[in-house]
């Protein structure tokens, strides 16, 4: 079994004259260090222009398939959205301190919807539809832009975004964010834990040991943090991490059910088309059609 990475409480530091960062990550420049489960005080807008992928933030799990635009409040533990990249993918991540625009900015009338949005951030916000790939191309726009130009860009994101009426919101009631730094720390750990060992048996000894709590202490702490057992959170990790296979691999289905960490076949086809509402082939098949109807519809 893996060791776990430590959770990480990320620092970012804007370049010097600038007040929030803008990072393009394309097939030649991954986005590496978001890799694991980390957590930092800044908000963060990730846009993906096409292809599928998981999304990891807090406990929220699922596999996106289309490209991908999400707004994540402050301290919202979660993990990088991409992992490799084909040549026409990129990813777009913008990052900046609640008060970068100065501490009562966003009170005054004009900001008001953008303050309520960044309220709702702090569940974790994903956009769809039209309104995704037209802030999207807003979003990637401003990669031309000098740094003065990409500050009012940045206001027009957050106009569009509050204006939306095309989105969910991912934890709804669904995780306790305003635990203490050590709580924050502690279920971050967990959830490397799982990310680094989710393909091998893990028991609930396993995993109370690691983080020094006894199982059933572990089994009410954890259950109070994100509103799911640790069986579930684990089953849907793998669940999710299957979808991304079969979406992005030429693996065959059993294969990919004893990768994610299922040892029945059956019984992952079972909880499978219980999450996702069909079995592993259908959800392939019709990954298929939708790549192939996309590739028509660019000739």
């Amino acid at each position: 079994m893996k060791t776990a990475i430590s959770p990480v409480l990320e620092s970012l530091k804007p370049k010097f004259g600038s007040s929030f960062l803008y990072k393009r990550f394309d097939e030649n420049n991954l986005n590496i260090v978001g890799s694991y489960w980390h957590y930092h005080p800044e908000l963060e807008i990730v846009y993906i222009n096409r292809g599928g992928g998981k999304r990891q933030i807090g406990s929220h799990l699922s596999h996106y398939r289309h490209g991908d635009l999400i707004l994540i409040g402050s301290n919202l533990p979660h993990c990088a959205f991409t992992g490799k990249l084909k040549e026409d993918q990129r990813e777009t991540v913008i990052q900046w301190s609640y008060d970068a625009f100065g501490k009562t900015f966003f009170d005054i009338p004009e900001m008001r919807n953008v303050k309520l949005l960044f309220e709702k951030a702090l569940n974790g916000v994903i956009f769809q539809g039209d309104d995704k790939k037209i802030i999207g191309a807003k979003i990637e726009a401003m990669a031309g832009l000098n740094d003065s130009e990409k500050m009012l860009a940045l206001l027009d994101v957050f106009c569009s975004m509050a204006a939306s009426e095309n989105y969910t919101i991912l934890n709804a009631r669904g995780f306790l964010l305003e635990t203490k730094v050590e709580d924050q720390q502690r279920i971050n750990l967990v959830f490397n834990f799982v990310k680094e060992n989710f393909s091998e048996h893990i028991t609930l000894d396993d995993i109370a040991h690691y983080i020094n709590m006894t199982p059933s202490s572990f089994c009410k702490y954890f259950k109070k943090i994100t509103n799911k057992t640790f069986v579930q959170f684990l089953t849907e990790y793998r669940l999710v991490h299957a979808a991304k296979l079969l979406h992005e691999s030429n693996m065959g289905v059993s294969d990919i059910c004893y990768e994610c960490g299922f040892n029945n076949y059956s019984h992952f086809t079972k909880k499978f088309k219980a999450h996702f509402s069909e079995t592993p082939l259908n959800y392939r098949n019709e990954m298929k059609v939708a790549l192939s109807d996309a590739t028509e519809s660019l000739n």
